[in-house]
């Protein structure tokens, strides 16, 4: 079985696949710590996989997918002494399937190229992928199926511990689409800013990006607080929350499409 990683500022996603039912068995989130060790990592997958009737020992491939290079290291080391694996590390300079259109391609994230492979084999193109993480992603796949850029805007829960942290009167609260964008009460009008704000601020980039395409390209939402949106406009077509570790199984079969799995 083949276990995909894909390393976020804020969280950690394992997905185990069985790539001969070329199926997603089960999936782990843990929070990104940027000191964790191997053993750490290690403690953590192993008594989960357990708890869904697997095996760390079920695992002969990783690939891996980071944003954040000492949890590169770690679950690098984490692969080779427990597993017994050495990972595929996820870069520009694999054959991902897709083309990359850029200035400096080596910028790209690993995580935004992954999500355009997936997103190019489950839907087509154009398309765009609005990953919410840390930051709010924007990728856009062209007509010919290349990666052409994007844009990045700050991640809704950053906006949130921003205006919490700095404002006096304040204070976090549950992130929610609101019924009305006029608030009566600080929460609800905290909400109608923040949601409602971001949900204008994604249709108004959709709008931009698909008049730069001049063309309608497939709308794709996925990542954390992706669920918020996704029903909330017409301007969002899927809401696909494994898009990226999906996109990881993808490329490792591109690599290896012989690979055969017990």
């Amino acid at each position: 079985m083949l276990l995909a990683i894909d390393v976020g500022n804020t969280n950690t996603v394992f997905g185990l696949y069985d790539l001969a039912r070329e199926r997603l068995v089960t999936s782990i989130r843990a929070s990104t710590r940027r000191d964790r060790m191997p053993d750490e990592w290690y403690a953590i997958l192993e008594p989960a996989l357990r708890a869904d009737s697997r095996s760390a020992s079920d695992i002969t491939a990783v690939i891996l997918s980071s944003v954040v290079p000492s949890v590169t290291t770690w679950l690098t080391a984490m692969a080779r002494d427990r597993l017994h694996v050495d990972p595929v590390l996820v870069s520009i300079d694999l054959d991902l399937g897709v083309g990359v259109r850029v200035e400096t391609p080596s910028e790209v994230g690993s995580d935004r190229l992954v999500n355009s492979v997936a997103a190019l084999a489950r839907y087509g193109a154009p398309a765009i992928v609005i990953d919410f993480g840390t930051a709010t992603n924007f990728d856009v796949i062209s007509a010919d199926g290349d990666y052409v850029g994007g844009a990045i805007a700050p991640g809704l829960v950053i906006a949130l511990e921003a205006l919490a942290g700095r404002a006096a009167r304040l204070f976090a609260i549950e992130l929610k689409l609101p019924e009305r964008a006029i608030g009566t009460n600080t929460v609800t009008s905290m909400q109608s800013g923040l949601v409602l704000g971001y949900l204008a601020m994604l249709e108004g980039m959709i709008d931009r990006i698909q008049a730069e395409l001049g063309e309608k390209a497939a709308v794709i939402v996925t990542g954390g607080y992706a669920d918020i949106f996704a029903g909330a406009s017409a301007r969002i077509d899927h809401f696909d929350p494994t898009l990226t570790i999906d996109g990881l199984c993808l490329v490792y079969q591109r690599l290896f499409p012989d690979v055969s799995q017990p």
